[in-house]
């Protein structure tokens, strides 16, 4: 009877009581079962999912390790490779009944050794096998991981992470779960729209950069499906992105600061070659399961599957901007990391960091932008002690991670001489914005004055342009502070506004003010101060 207890077939009663008159009945469920009734226990109701099987799975590997007697299976899985979906489809393929449980919805970690139990009496009962995931949500609950693996039916385990063998003594039957080619995508999308979207739209096409599941398309199309009748307009290719940027996990917003991007190309002014530059890493990132898979390009590459650039120059010179161009031109969110309260002062603290941050990324469509690395490269130096040595791991650690990573992950520094060339030569991109000249410098003031701002005639952008040489980002700070003192005033933006905000910009640079520089102009200052 302790495999029937264990197995929650038979609960002990009256536990309170001497042992040898203590007494057993059969657990509600299962009488349940027995009466005809096979309503889920209310306590894994909620994590149970009819997953989409996946075109193609490990059909073959599950049949033969299934007739050598194997009972465990570890699936690990790249983002968007369908791991539980491709179980489904092995299991279904061989005719084996099963009950998938999807581990993520768990609202209480606490209570994880008491699903996983009720998970697998459900699926003994279904006289079937058991389908969970992700692993992840166990990794520190070690005796609900062992439970999974000594149940007294077949248990196909679902992850991204390793399998560690500290788990549990049981050697699962490890297996790689494959991304679908761009093709399988589209077939899909387009089984999921079921013919609600216009022919002229291709879904796989326009969410190409998305690593999403069968299940996640499923849900995507769905919201797409919603948002356009609620428009009343037939799907585009703007609600499939909307359906498929719904399907990103909320965890990494604890750790970063995310941007719906809004500028486009347009809003740019930048050398031709940075803005080179630019679009061919949006190429890379639109274009790389095709060239990397299907055009069979992997075997030739020299590192992981993640693109990685490096965006240097000073501040101001449209960095963060150009990030957030670049995952608007891809449709994708764009989570800003502070790199500065990343690092930490004891060694290995940093590296644990980073995992956190990675281990919430792999959980989302979107491109990652790794703000103020000098606060790791600058560290670089000669190695003197341990804490040099630790800061040369930490860069390398970073860029590690960076390439695991199954997306496009972006780094910004301001000062490129910090970075060792033996680091450069991992980065797939780089790209270099300085500071505008005067030509660029004049656009950048037509752009940040509005076409609805209320401005005098006075207005001298030639002037500016050519006196000041500041960066895209003072100019935007002169043109907004001088918005708000004519509006503070009632009355249109004059010169004298744009005199006074350049003076308080240079004193926030902590830059001396030369008449020489404001030429004619700095008497305004004077008439105003």
């Amino acid at each position: 009877s302790g495999a029937l207890v264990a197995g929650g077939l038979l609960l002990i009663e009256e536990i309170e009581r001497p042992f040898l008159t203590r007494s057993l009945r059969v657990a509600d469920r299962v009488t349940a079962h027995l009466l005809g009734d096979d309503t889920p226990d209310q306590r894994v109701l909620g994590l149970l999912t009819t997953s989409v099987p996946a075109a193609s799975g490990p059909v073959e590997a599950l049949r033969r390790t299934r007739e050598l007697g194997a009972r465990l299976w570890y699936i690990r899985e790249r983002p968007g490779a369908a791991g539980v979906a491709m179980a489904v489809a092995a299991l279904t393929a061989l005719g084996t009944p099963h009950l998938t449980v999807d581990l993520g919805r768990l609202a209480r970690e606490d209570d994880a050794l008491d699903v996983v139990s009720t998970a697998i009496r459900e699926a003994r009962l279904a006289g079937g096998s058991l389908v969970a995931g992700p692993i992840e949500v166990l990794a520190d609950k070690v005796p609900a991981i062992r439970l999974l693996a000594e149940a007294a039916c077949p248990v196909a385990i679902v992850g991204v992470r390793q399998w560690d063998p500290a788990w549990t003594p049981e050697v699962p039957v490890l297996l790689q779960a494959p991304l679908p080619s761009v093709g399988e995508r589209s077939e899909i999308w387009r089984a999921m729209l079921n013919g609600h979207a216009p022919a002229t739209v291709d879904p796989a096409g326009g969410t190409t950069p998305f690593r999403l599941t069968p299940e996640q398309v499923r849900r995507a199309a769905r919201a797409a499906e919603y948002a356009a009748a609620a428009e009343g307009q037939p799907i585009d290719t703007a609600h499939l992105l909307a359906g498929a940027r719904a399907q990103n996990a909320a965890g990494l917003e604890r750790l970063s600061r995310r941007i719906e991007p809004r500028v486009r190309w347009d809003d740019l002014v930048l050398p031709p070659d940075t803005v080179r530059q630019l679009t061919e890493l949006t190429a890379r990132a639109r274009h790389r399961d095709r060239v990397l898979d299907d055009w069979g390009m992997a075997a030739r590459a020299s590192k992981g599957r993640g693109l990685t650039a490096l965006f240097a120059g000073d501040s101001g010179t449209g960095k963060t901007m150009s990030a957030e161009v670049v995952a608007a031109d891809l449709g994708l969110d764009l989570y800003v990391i502070d790199l500065s309260t990343v690092v930490d002062k004891y060694i290995g603290e940093t590296e644990k960091n980073l995992d956190r941050i990675f281990a919430e990324a792999d959980r989302v469509n979107a491109v990652l932008l790794f703000d103020e690395a000098d606060a790791i490269f600058g560290k670089r130096s000669e190695v003197k002690d341990a804490r040099d040595r630790y800061a040369n791991v930490e860069i390398a650690y970073l860029l590690q991670r960076m390439e695991q990573f199954d997306g496009l992950a972006i780094l910004t520094t301001n000062l490129r001489a910090n970075v060792d060339e033996a680091f450069l030569r991992r980065l797939d991109v780089i790209a270099d914005f300085p500071t505008p000249e005067e030509e660029d410098r004049l656009r950048l003031w037509e752009l940040h004055l509005a076409p609805a701002l209320p401005r005098e005639d006075d207005i001298d952008l030639d002037f500016l342009a050519g006196a000041f040489k500041l960066s895209g980002g003072n100019i935007r700070n002169i043109c907004l502070a001088a918005a708000f003192l004519a509006a503070a005033e009632e009355r249109p933006v004059s010169m004298t506004d744009l005199a006074r905000a350049t003076e308080r910009e240079y004193q926030k640079l902590g830059r001396m003010i030369h008449v020489s520089e404001f030429g004619p102009y700095f008497e305004l200052l004077r008439v105003t101060g």
